[in-house]
């Protein structure tokens, strides 16, 4: 226990013991001079000692502690180490002679966020089901109707053998070709609907891959539109699509990206849903959301635009901050937006929002 002697160095040292923060205070060296209890603890969970602290940080950081101390400014920077995840943040001395250390353990604040955001996922697939449902049916009815045509002609074809007209059976032998051609292609886009559900509905693995942009707004625009009209019959909304042929592959995670789309659809139905029900709105109005995508030299950009009643002015700062939402309670749970703000900022991606009051809102981000 430290002897406090009244004086403001040991009062602050004695404050210091009591902060939840860690903190330290290194020599030019390295050398620990003194470190609060919160640095203790903290050290001991990641079994580093005070003297192998320095030593066990990265090369890349420990350079910038040098050049901090040297020109006697400050330097943050994040590390893992042990499964931790820090932040860190170097306070050189005014004689550039020794540095304050204070490290906050971000480690809980991580897991929480990840389970967040496997939360809202998994609240997105809800959401998605009924869309997914309606986009499945549709391969597996022409799989069906083809099987069964098929099924008929194999009985003419059997006919026309058995009756010696070999022309007439090799016409039905190629109808037949035809059709099986069509029941593969039905299959394959049935199969791929399912594998797309079960990428959405697990842990991303974090590996880009080359993916088809337009196709994936195209996917998630319609799944996002048929799972709204599942739950609301009477919803109607116009659907543009303005894709920029030209694109090509993107390098990225197509099921991340799909999430961040899917939240901006969600909210663009939202938008012109709620606005269609207003009795103050005109009786001409029709419900609009329009995607478009384009090359913009070595980035794409995509919008995804709505004719709505537009955001509010004084809050649009605030749309991409966790939990904000003006959706009622029970309805939404504010993190949409925030997860595709870092959807795509992990993609080293810019995301912004513009928006008239009355008249609706687009959403614009480049990859």
């Amino acid at each position: 226990m430290l002897q406090m002697d009244g004086s403001p160095a040991a009062s602050f040292l004695e404050l210091s013991e009591i902060l939840p923060i860690a903190m330290l205070k290194l020599d030019s060296r390295g050398k620990v001079l003194f470190m609060n209890r919160a640095s203790r603890d903290l050290l001991a969970a990641m079994q580093i000692t005070p003297d192998d602290l320095p030593r066990a940080l990265p090369h890349r950081h420990r350079s910038l502690v040098r050049q901090a101390l040297r020109e006697k400014r400050a330097e943050e920077m994040n590390w893992i180490h042990n499964g931790r995840s820090l932040h860190l943040v170097f306070k050189a001395s005014e004689d550039g002679g020794s540095a304050y250390v204070f490290m906050t353990d971000l480690t809980a604040e991580e897991k929480a966020k990840a389970q967040l955001f496997q939360s809202e996922k998994m609240a997105s697939l809800g959401e998605l089901t009924a869309g997914i449902a309606h986009e499945i049916q549709n391969p597996l009815n022409f799989v069906n109707n083809f099987s069964e045509v098929n099924y008929e002609l194999i009985d003419e074809m059997n006919e026309q053998w058995a009756t010696g007209n070999r022309q007439q059976a090799m016409e039905l032998a190629d109808d037949l070709k035809q059709n099986l051609k069509k029941v593969i292609h039905h299959g394959k886009r049935a199969d791929a609907i399912v594998k797309g559900m079960l990428q959405h509905s697990r842990s991303s693995s974090g590996v880009k891959e080359a993916s088809d942009i337009n196709a994936l707004c195209d996917e998630y625009l319609r799944l996002s539109y048929h799972g709204l009209r599942a739950k609301d019959k009477e919803f109607n909304t116009k659907l543009e699509t303005i894709f920029d042929s030209s694109i090509e592959k993107l390098n990225i995670i197509p099921q991340d990206i799909g999430r961040a789309l899917l939240n901006l659809y969600n909210n663009a139905f939202y938008a012109v849903s709620e606005k269609a029900k207003l009795r103050s709105a005109p009786g001409g109005y029709e419900p609009r959301v329009t995607v478009r995508t384009r090359q913009l030299g070595d980035h794409i950009e995509i919008r995804v635009q709505d004719n709505g009643n537009g955001i509010p002015s004084q809050i649009r700062e605030k749309i991409f901050q966790p939990f904000f939402t003006t959706k009622p309670t029970g309805q939404g749970t504010g993190l949409g937006l925030s997860l595709s703000y870092d959807i795509i900022k992990a993609h080293g991606g810019e995301i912004k929002v513009e928006s008239k009051d009355g008249e609706g809102s687009e959403f614009i981000f480049t990859l």
